[in-house]
């Protein structure tokens, strides 16, 4: 039984024992983590937090010069996605953003039994949205290549419709849905497009500027009047930081509610959380002006070069097959008796995620071409012994 402490601790005898219960975590160091779409921190952006823990952007009226740095990060990332003119947050993580954008969406159309579109492949976080918000989902069947179907969607437009959802880097598989066609499909019928760009945001734009063929996914498209991205992933922001970027103030609007009560005044704030960390929203901007488009282009060559040298040894094995060619830099396959070779590698010390049927690898920053090598060393022993 876990009771409240009558005296207190040392603080060596706290930071001894802290050490003792957390080396049954994994580390990011340890090059065993290769299943999540998080990183280990940029250590710019991890002395942005050390110096700058005590700011609340829920009382913005306290920290002014935190409050515009915030808005310069926001419009930086509007910037790198084609918008002149952002609105929005650095909130904490691509849930947050998810549900605030249908907040905006349902607050908008104020429709009595409202629907959204979107893909059997989105985020778990519409889940959430649905329950919080009484949005009734409607799914979208997925074509072969994994992406969704757009004339599905189409189909399922009704008047109850309050917007459509595609997703630039599907959780399970990287890939990106054909937003271009989503955005004509809204337009046409007078929708808000939102999309879920939560890890693709931070590589698309760099991806396509190394040559790689990807789709428009962002506000260069006219239908498109959201975009999460999150820069706790492939940003290398310390956890949490999310996006969640508006093309018009009028989705801030809908979503704002007056805080009357704060000691730096009267606020209006569009966010779920009330006190947030200034300080993640610094660490954003810094890391921005710190690495720019070239520093995040070389971030993102090296962890597309790596997938696609992970998926052709993939090929080469006996027992395990692609689920599809990579788009980003996720590749996911599958085996013979997934269950057992996925509880063999975790076993082994492997952080992975088997997701809907197969092992999905992301090439995050700290993964190393050696770890995927002592990997592929250990999935072939296994898939000889299945």
């Amino acid at each position: 039984m876990v009771t409240f402490p009558e005296k207190g601790m040392s603080e060596e005898e706290v930071l001894d024992e802290l050490e003792k219960r957390l080396s049954e975590d994994l580390t990011f160091d340890s090059g065993k983590i290769l299943g999540s779409m998080c990183t280990y921190p940029h250590p710019l952006a991890q002395k942005i937090i050390s110096l700058y823990m005590d700011r609340n952007l829920g009382d913005p009226g306290l920290h002014v010069g935190s409050r515009k740095i915030e808005e310069e990060a926001v419009q930086m990332l509007g910037n790198l996605l084609h918008l002149n003119k952002a609105y929005g947050n650095i909130v904490s993580g691509g849930t947050e953003a998810n549900i605030l954008a249908v907040r905006a969406f349902r607050n908008i159309a104020d429709i009595e039994n409202p629907e959204l579109i979107l893909p059997e492949s989105a985020h778990f976080s519409f889940l959430k949205a649905s329950e919080m918000l009484k949005v009734k989902l409607v799914w979208a069947e997925l074509n072969k290549d994994y992406s969704v179907n757009v004339r599905d969607i189409e189909s399922k437009i009704t008047d109850n419709t309050i917007g459509i959802v595609g997703i630039a880097g599907t959780t399970g598989l990287g890939v990106v849905d054909d937003i271009p066609a989503l955005s004509d499909l809204a337009q046409d019928y007078g929708l808000p497009l939102h999309v879920d760009a939560a890890f693709g945001g931070f590589v698309i734009p760099f991806a396509k500027a190394l040559g790689y063929d990807l789709p428009d996914f962002d506000f260069k498209l006219k239908g498109v009047q959201s975009v999460t991205i999150d820069p706790h992933k492939m940003g290398m922001v310390p956890i949490p930081a999310g996006g969640i970027i508006f093309r018009k103030k009028r989705f801030i609007d809908a979503i704002s509610i007056p805080a009357p009560y704060l000691a730096g005044g009267k606020v209006f704030q569009a966010t779920i959380t009330g006190t947030r960390p200034g300080a993640n929203a610094l660490a954003v901007w810094a890391l921005l002006k710190h690495l720019g488009f070239e520093g995040y282009k070389r971030i993102v060559k090296e962890a597309m070069e790596l997938s696609r040298w992970f998926a052709g040894q993939i090929r080469t094995l006996k027992g395990a097959y692609l689920i599809r060619e990579p788009m980003l830099n996720i590749v996911s396959f599958g085996t013979k008796e997934l269950e057992k070779v996925e509880k063999e590698l975790k076993r082994r010390g492997w952080g992975i995620s088997a997701h809907r049927g197969y092992i999905r690898i992301v090439m995050m920053p700290h993964v190393k071409k050696e770890h995927l090598e002592e990997f592929l060393k250990d999935l072939k022993e296994i898939l000889k012994a299945v």
